[in-house]
């Protein structure tokens, strides 16, 4: 059973910035897509950046320009180094793995993270 453990969350005021971890219990390479999303109180959940399994990273639009996603594949963690927050920003990150080995369902996999807390205040 694949676990991603995210870290880094917390309060930050506005401007400030963070860097998420999320550690995987598995190599990185396993994965198709790794993935960053986030969830507002009363909100959808809504992917916030990925990236592909050759290291190509996407971004949405809210956070391009102010967010990175990046990979250490010896330590298969996943980081998401947030800049310049505001606001908007403020949710419970969630750290998502989808796509993998065929014996664990192929594209259908998917797994997901506990969360972690990002709070911004103004």
């Amino acid at each position: 059973q694949v676990q991603l453990v995210e870290s880094g969350g917390g309060l930050v005021q506005a401007g400030g910035s963070l860097r998420l971890s999320c550690a995987a219990s598995t190599s990185v390479f396993y994965f198709n897509v790794m993935a960053w999303y986030r969830q507002a109180p009363g909100e959808q959940r809504e992917l916030v950046a990925s990236i592909s399994k050759g290291g190509i990273p996407n971004y949405a639009d809210s956070v391009r320009g102010r967010f990175t996603i990046s990979r250490d594949v010896i330590k298969n963690i996943v980081y998401l180094q947030m800049n310049t927050l505001n606001s908007g920003d403020t949710a419970v990150y969630f750290c998502n793995a989808r796509g993998g080995p065929r014996s664990w369902g192929g594209d259908t996999f998917n797994s997901w993270g506990q969360g972690t807390q990002v709070t911004v205040s103004s």
